[in-house]
């Protein structure tokens, strides 16, 4: 591979040497230099629209975007002259003229990019007053809220949704003082193409879109003294929820996490890692009818994000999805049906809080399919990571101070197979380690398929088992993924199983995990990496690692279901799909 040119320039008297077509804000980065920026992102395609980023440049008699510029042989720059941070604050003090006034009761407050760069730019009062525009928020969706009154074009929100997820949902609307982000039309959000995925709160530098709080619903519940609330926790969540209390990121925090939601008043914290190791087994059980009679192949269905998509982008990939509910709806389910006869309680007495990475999950929780006989939800409430980090410290809780709690029985039993569900690829090793049992009908091999981890776009490998040789697809984010599924639609290539999270990296990545730590950037590949790590340092530190021999799931079977497919076992642990056109073009 040839080696690019290297160009010398002069950043702030500072002289360096950088490869051709390098920006000028990567060439100060380099050098310790920050240019301010907030419409820039490094895994979005430039933008240059904010003008925050501007920089002076020798001989020219106008600023240039630092974001969009590529450096030339010879090129001075200057980042930080007076007359460049007056510009700077200028721009600033225009967007915020724009901009609502309700700063201490965002939900952003003190975690705002446009909070943090009007204090670094020096903006300390508001010089120009007048109209701002008064739109209506869209606070109709199950996942997530729209205020285009908080919004300050900078299209981060626009780009992840076509660049990263090929979702396409968002676009710019109208012109000048009343522009507009939203989907086609400015439909609601969920009468639009969008899969709930929350991508767009991530990015996101102010609070333009959030999603849907459930924390007054939870604090009714838990204050209610006829309800007996539980509450379940997804396998991401103790790779990132320390990160809401200062720890460093890869920092475990499971037991903190237990301990925490006991404090807040949950009468039992489950393992939703049970829920996966269940979904395992089943899956697993699954696969390998499908392997007889098809048809393959069996795509995962744990991410909602994806199934969203799915429904919308693919359906006639539907048969393809394997039948199982989610882990969070399957330990759901049996909340209200196993444990609670277990436990003598009414059914309707018991109130389910599911902790989730994932903004989709509240979509999940409401949709019918999920519902008791009575129209009940088996999830009551879903919270993101953000939300449970906010009640934890409502409650004036000091994380890091707290004793490690352990789960409750029976359903907060869980092997190492159930912790890598919340990373990329973890779906697709916990399955070959039970698919390998059950078609050689001997104890697995091997327990690490390393060659399924750590995927950056797109994987796919054989993996031998017994007589099989089993052609495998990992895809991280939807994007990826596309290139996948128009593989199976065309025939192109055969897969036996192939796995599809919505969310870059997986859930670690998932559009309800914690914001960075400021100076950190959103969807940062080392961040999710850190965050995985965690998932896989517990799989390895557990002597139970097989979903097989999770004992209460044994017993579960044993006791309640009766076995691994039966009639009881698909009609509370399987689910249906089906197309959904958004409205306005059924």
């Amino acid at each position: 591979m040839a080696q690019r040119k290297q160009v010398t320039l002069t950043i702030d008297g500072n002289r360096l040497t950088v490869p051709e077509g390098t920006r000028v804000m990567e060439a100060a980065d380099s050098l310790g230099i920050y240019i301010p920026r907030l419409c820039y992102h490094p895994d979005l395609s430039l933008a240059g629209s904010c003008r925050v980023c501007i920089v002076e440049v020798k001989g020219f008699g106008y600023y240039l975007a630092a974001c969009s510029v590529a450096v030339w042989e010879g090129m001075v720059v200057a980042t930080n002259s007076p007359q460049i941070r007056q510009a700077r604050r200028d721009i600033v003090e225009l967007i915020l003229d724009n901009h609502t006034k309700d700063c201490q009761t965002c939900e952003r407050d003190s975690n705002c990019e446009l909070q943090n760069l009007a204090f670094a730019t020096g903006v300390r009062r508001r010089l120009f007053e007048g109209e701002r525009k008064q739109l209506p928020i869209e606070a109709g969706s199950h996942s997530v809220i729209r205020d285009p009154n908080k919004c300050i074009l900078c299209g981060r929100c626009v780009r992840v949704c076509a660049e990263i997820q090929g979702v396409y949902n968002l676009s710019q609307h109208g012109r000048g003082f009343l522009t507009v982000v939203g989907p086609a039309h400015l439909a609601n959000m969920d009468d639009s193409v969008c899969i709930q995925c929350g991508q767009c709160i991530n990015v996101c530098p102010v609070a333009a879109f959030l999603e849907r709080s459930e924390t007054d619903d939870v604090w009714r519940a838990l204050a209610d003294p006829e309800m007996h609330v539980v509450t379940q926790t997804a396998p991401s969540i103790r790779a990132a929820i320390g990160e809401g209390f200062g720890m460093p990121p890869g920092t475990p925090a499971t037991g903190q996490m237990i301990t925490a939601l006991r404090r807040l008043g949950f009468d039992a914290v489950f393992d939703t890692d049970f829920g996966a190791d269940l979904t395992i087994v089943e899956e697993a059980h699954e696969f390998l009818a499908r392997l007889k009679e098809g048809p393959l192949p069996m795509i995962t269905s744990c991410s909602p994000g994806w199934i969203n998509f799915l429904e919308k982008f693919y359906p006639e990939l539907i048969p393809h999805a394997s039948t199982c509910k989610s882990p969070m709806s399957m330990l759901s389910t049996l909340a209200k049906t196993y444990y609670a006869e277990r436990k003598g309680i009414d059914p309707k007495q018991v109130y389910m809080v599911a902790v989730m990475p994932c903004v989709a999950k509240k979509y999940e929780a409401r949709r019918p399919e999920h519902a008791m006989a009575d129209g009940t939800p088996y999830t009551d409430s879903v919270l993101t990571t953000r939300e449970a980090i906010w009640m934890m410290k409502c409650f004036g809780m000091r994380f890091t101070d707290l004793a490690e709690g352990r789960f409750d029985d029976p359903l907060g039993v869980a092997s190492g197979a159930g912790d890598i569900f919340g990373t990329t690829g973890g779906v697709m090793e916990a399955t070959l380690r039970a698919a390998s049992e059950l078609v050689t009908g001997q104890p697995a091999a091997r327990l690490d398929f390393t060659e399924v981890r750590n995927v950056e776009g797109l994987r796919e490998t054989y993996v031998a088992i017994g007589k099989h040789n089993i052609h495998v697809g990992v895809a991280n984010g939807l994007q990826n993924a596309k290139q996948l599924l128009d593989e199976v639609r065309e025939g192109s290539k055969q897969y036996h199983v192939i796995e599809v999270m919505a969310c870059p990296g997986g859930c670690v990545g998932g559009g309800g995990q914690p914001y960075p730590p400021r100076g950190a950037k959103v969807l940062d590949p080392e961040l999710l990496r850190q965050r995985a790590s965690v998932l896989h340092q517990i799989d390895q530190g557990k002597q139970l690692r097989k979903s097989y021999e999770n004992p209460a799931i044994s017993e579960l079977y044993d006791n309640y279901l009766e076995a691994p497919g039966s009639p009881k076992a698909h009609k509370l642990l399987h689910t249906r799909y089906q197309a959904k056109l958004p409205r306005g073009i059924r």
